[in-house]
């Protein structure tokens, strides 16, 4: 079974001042997915209970130190269920049974050095397995073959790529890193380079937060400088996995499939639209 590391430590400085308290991996978002009746839920849950669906059961969530609000909700509360009654009662127990028939690993980043530390910070978890990479402030909405399952079978195919993204077009290029890719057949590209947030892109694809990733991302890791924004950043490690001449992929979202993204006031605004009317 696939590992799944779920990065979930950032500071979510775009959304102040709710995210002074809250993490914005717990923002609400609208479902009816797993339920009957539509809910509001944490993207958070909403991220773990799609993996879950898709059979993973073994997670890893990264977060900051003073994150403890997410652990507690992924925490099984026996008290506070026999409070409930009713289809709240119903919803929690299926949360609650997930939860218990899950592996999950708590990994703290204690400063906010970047995306690519709280990856390396996995490593202990993931060992020399192949493993997803998960951000915890983006999903995405798919009515068929969902781009994780896309990524698995392209790594199956390719079994000697060490990375494969995941891309679609885009215009904002200050919020996304941008692979130059070569068009292998109708969704599959081999990529030659990625750069953050680049000040001038060189192609119209941005990638977004779920990865699939060989073992050998780790050395790759250890090997970069900060980058952007004086972090650590991951684009900067799958680039270095490039300069050493190892194949990285990319597949594109689907045109029937949404990115669901609260990272500013802006995206989170279409991402409750959007679930509102879909998810």
């Amino acid at each position: 079974m696939t590992k799944v590391v779920i990065t979930s430590a950032g500071k979510g400085t775009r959304l102040l001042p709710f995210t002074k308290e809250m993490p914005k991996e717990m923002m609400p978002i609208y479902s009816k997915a797993f339920t009957k009746n539509r809910v509001v839920l944490p993207l958070l849950q909403y991220i773990y209970e799609q993996l879950y669906s898709m059979n993973f059961r073994d997670y890893c969530f990264v977060v900051g130190r003073e994150k403890r609000s997410i652990e507690d909700h992924f925490t099984p509360h026996d008290a506070y269920l026999r409070e409930l009654n009713g289809d709240y009662k119903k919803l929690i127990t299926k949360f609650y049974s997930k939860l218990d028939n899950s592996h999950l690993v708590w990994v703290n980043q204690n400063k906010p050095l970047g995306f690519g530390d709280a990856v390396k910070r996995a490593e202990r978890y993931v060992g020399d397995e192949d493993f997803l990479v998960h951000a915890g402030d983006v999903t995405i909405l798919s009515k068929t073959k969902h781009p994780i399952l896309r990524l698995i079978d392209t790594a199956k195919k390719n079994p000697d790529a060490k990375a494969i993204l995941l891309c679609k077009k885009i215009k904002d290029f200050k919020r996304y890193g941008v692979p130059t890719v070569n068009k292998i057949s109708s969704n599959l590209f081999s990529v030659r380079e990625v750069i953050e947030k680049p000040e001038k892109p060189k192609s119209p694809f941005g990638i977004l937060p779920l990865y699939y990733f060989r073992s050998e991302i780790f050395s790759s890791l250890k090997k970069i400088k900060t980058g952007k924004g004086k972090e650590f950043q991951l684009t900067d490690a799958i680039q270095n996995l490039i300069k050493e001449n190892q194949k990285v992929l990319a597949i594109t979202l689907n045109q029937n499939e949404d990115e669901i993204d609260v990272g500013t006031v802006e995206s989170y605004k279409n991402a409750q639209e959007i679930t509102f009317r879909k998810a």
